[in-house]
Order: C-alpha cells, then sequence, then structure tokens
C-alpha cells in the first residue's frame, strides 16, 4: 500500500477532500500539521505535528518519519505548505520544482521580478517598506494603484488605491494587518515590505492545470463573471467551461504556459490568475498549488475522478491520461463575509438548497465566531455549488440560491 505524506495546515479547507480522495485510492495516509492531533496516541504513526515556520527542522523530522517505511509522495495541500513539499520531495528524492521556483510563486515580489524579464505584460511595481511615511511615498505612485503583502492569499490586504488619500489609508490598513502576531510570525521579514503595482483593468480569469515532465496539462477554464475593480478584491462566482472566444482563450492558455516556464515550474499542480484587455494577457498570480478553498468540488474528470485524487495519481507517478472534465457546466460561489462582527445564524439554506441546479450548500464557519470582511479578514463564510447546461445558467442559479440566505451578523460590543 503506497504511503503518503498529507501537509494540512490547521486553517484549510481541504482536509477533508484530500483524505476522502487518499482513502478512496486505498493509499496508507500520515497526515502533517501544524497542530498535534487529538487522537494522535490512539493511532501512532498516523500523524507528524510539524513546526511549518521551522522548515529545515520539519524536513529532518519527515525524513526521519520516513527512513523506516518510504514515504511514496509528500503534498503540500494548499499555500501554507507547498514550500515545505518541496524541500522534503527533495530530501527525500521525489520529483518535485525546484525550491527557487516555488518560493518565487509563493512572493508576489519575486513573481513580479520573474516576469518582469519576459515578453508578458506586467505592470509597474516597487517594493515599499512600512518604515516610510505614506504620505511622502504617495506623492511618487501612478495612479490608480493596487497595495497588498506579498505572502497573504486569498485577495488578503489586497486593495486598490485612486488617489494619494486612498492610497495613505490603504497603506496603514495593510500595515495593521502586517503588524497583528499571527501574521508578523508567518511573514517574517516579508512582513516588513507591502508591493505596489499599477492597477491593471479588465476581466478576470483563472486556470487549473497540471505539470507532467514539464508539460502544462490544463484541467479547468474558470470565467469570473462579478467584477473585480476595487476597493477590495473578494471573489465570488466560478464558472466552467469559459464563454471567452477561443482565440482568447489560446492567448490566455499561451500566457500561463510562458508564466510557468518563466518560474520553471514542472511538476505538479498550477493555479493561475489572469487579467485581460486591449493591451493583451496579464498574469496576477501563479501558484504551484491546485485551486483553494473548497472550489475543486466542481471538477470531476473521466468517470467521476476528483480533483484531489488526480492529484494524488500524479504525485504517486501513476498516469493521468482522463484529464478531460465532465461536459455540464458548474460553477461555485464563495460567500463573501460583509460585515465584521459575531456570525449568529445563515438562515435560508434548505431554501437555497432547493433551488434546481444546485449541488451543495457548505457553512464553514460556526455560529458564534467572529468574522471579519477582506481586505482584514481571511474566511469565507462557506461555498454554494451548483451545475446546468450552460454557464450562465449556472451563475443565475447560484445568484438565486444566494438571494434566499439571510446571514445575520451581530456587531461586535
Amino acid at each position: 500500500m503506497p504511503r503518503v505524506l498529507l501537509l494540512i495546515p490547521s486553517t484549510t479547507y481541504r482536509t477533508h477532500d484530500f483524505m476522502e480522495a487518499a482513502y478512496k485510492l486505498h493509499l496508507e495516509v500520515v497526515v502533517g500539521s501544524d497542530h498535534r492531533q487529538t487522537l494522535a496516541d490512539l493511532a501512532p504513526n498516523t500523524t507528524l505535528a510539524l513546526n511549518f515556520q521551522e522548515p529545515e527542522l520539519a524536513v529532518a523530522q519527515i525524513q526521519q518519519a520516513s527512513a523506516p517505511n518510504p514515504f511514496q509522495a509528500v503534498i503540500g495541500v494548499d499555500d501554507d505548505t507547498v514550500v515545505l513539499a518541496t524541500m522534503a520531495n527533495a530530501v527525500l528524492g521525489l520529483p518535485h520544482n525546484p525550491l527557487s521556483s516555488v518560493l518565487a510563486t509563493r512572493d508576489k515580489y519575486e513573481f513580479r521580478k520573474q516576469l518582469e524579464a519576459t515578453d508578458l505584460c506586467s505592470p509597474n511595481f516597487q517594493l515599499i517598506s512600512i518604515q516610510e511615511d505614506p504620505s511622502t511615498v504617495a506623492g511618487r505612485i501612478s495612479y490608480p494603484c493596487v497595495l497588498k503583502p506579498t505572502f497573504l492569499s486569498g485577495s488578503r490586504g489586497v486593495i486598490r488605491a485612486d488617489n494619494t488619500k486612498e492610497f495613505e489609508a490603504a497603506f496603514q490598513e495593510i500595515c495593521n494587518i502586517l503588524n497583528r502576531p499571527k501574521v508578523a510570525k508567518k511573514g517574517g521579514k516579508s512582513a516588513q515590505s507591502i508591493l505596489v503595482e499599477d492597477y491593471i483593468p479588465g476581466d478576470e480569469v483563472a486556470v487549473e492545470g497540471l505539470l507532467v515532465e514539464g508539460r502544462l496539462k490544463i484541467l479547468a477554464f474558470f470565467d469570473k463573471p462579478d467584477p473585480l475593480e476595487g476597493p477590495v478584491f473578494a471573489e465570488t462566482i466560478y464558472t466552467t467551461p469559459s464563454q471567452l472566444p477561443q482565440k482568447l482563450q489560446q492567448e490566455i492558455l499561451r500566457a500561463v504556459q510562458e508564466a510557468t516556464h518563466a518560474l520553471k515550474l514542472c511538476d505538479g499542480p498550477v493555479h493561475a490568475e489572469l487579467r485581460f484587455n486591449a493591451a493583451g494577457v496579464w498574469p496576477v498570480e501563479i501558484a504551484a498549488r491546485s485551486i483553494g478553498g473548497l472550489c475543486s468540488r466542481i471538477l470531476e474528470f473521466g468517470h467521476g475522478i476528483r480533483l484531489e485524487e488526480l492529484l494524488l495519481h500524479h504525485a504517486l507517478g501513476r498516469p493521468v491520461d482522463r484529464l478531460e472534465r465532465e461536459h455540464q457546466a458548474a460553477g461555485v460561489m464563495m460567500l463573501p463575509v460583509l460585515q465584521q462582527g459575531v456570525l449568529q445564524a445563515v438562515n435560508g439554506q434548505e431554501e437555497a438548497r432547493s433551488i434546481p441546479g444546485v449541488k451543495d450548500l457548505t457553512i464553514t464557519i460556526p455560529t458564534g465566531q467572529t468574522v471579519e470582511p477582506l481586505p482584514v479578514g481571511n474566511r469565507y463564510l462557506g461555498f454554494l455549488f451548483a451545475s446546468s447546461e450552460t454557464p450562465q445558467h449556472v451563475e443565475e442559479i447560484l445568484r438565486e440560491a444566494y438571494q434566499q440566505l439571510e446571514i445575520v451578523i451581530s456587531s461586535v460590543a
């Protein structure tokens, strides 16, 4: 029975789906997490407590755990663990991307520097220390611009500014986020600076791919029907397949391929976010991991193969020939947090589920917990899934179902 190590942060949405896929494939699973599992003593050799902030120490622990019974794959399920997974696979002699390539995908400033050397469209950018006076910096910035931390994900801390006043307010807002103890610890030196880029107008899309021996295979192409124009960039609806003209789709896919080549990525999943306008296609982010949240639940390949199963097959060196997504259109809506406070209730769930075409509704934040909207918060209230004959109908279903929900958030005293 193949033995795999899944690196799963305590904050991830992906635990259930990866574990379900591993058990379906009859794999022996060890969970490496950043906190000790409650039942670890009752199931020895199935968990590994790792400090993700000390990757060299964590790699040594993984190497020790692999010695008596080798791992056939080490998989980082999301952003917080892809670097550690790369380092561990390198030490264990398993397929992996170059560490420098993965590090560049995790640092938005390094990512921009890598793409600057290519023919791809890339905005002007600069790195600003949080110690600088924002009123002074604001005078030398071109507007509109976007300010963002270099290491956070999920649009956290990403803010558009159209003038000096908005720049100063956004700068201070991001500094407040970066100074939070958990964020500062996670970012280290990266938490001491803010990336400022020219704002890229246009529509946004996402592409899911898999690199196999350096060749990029496209798994899914997502449209984002809601405009993402700021001042914050909370993503809501993804639909697939794309309804863009085929010529434009090919231009976007070529940009993804060129970007992965520029980054020297060669193995495993790729999730790309791009914008397009009259000037061309602009990569916003290339991540060396699969799509985040619970969004992968709208993807099935071949005869009912889920994305996590596909990734496990690939990591184990098995052929992944059946990469064609099911033909029915599908979509997901990430339920946004609209105000700060304590989540009291999400009413209307049964009404939402009863809308024809709705496949599931999952609320991921328990009632009684404090919630914060973007750009400060980093969680969605939940995920709504639908399928139908066309992406347009999928979008209509998701919007109708969302209208059934009454989200009750009380103000913090």
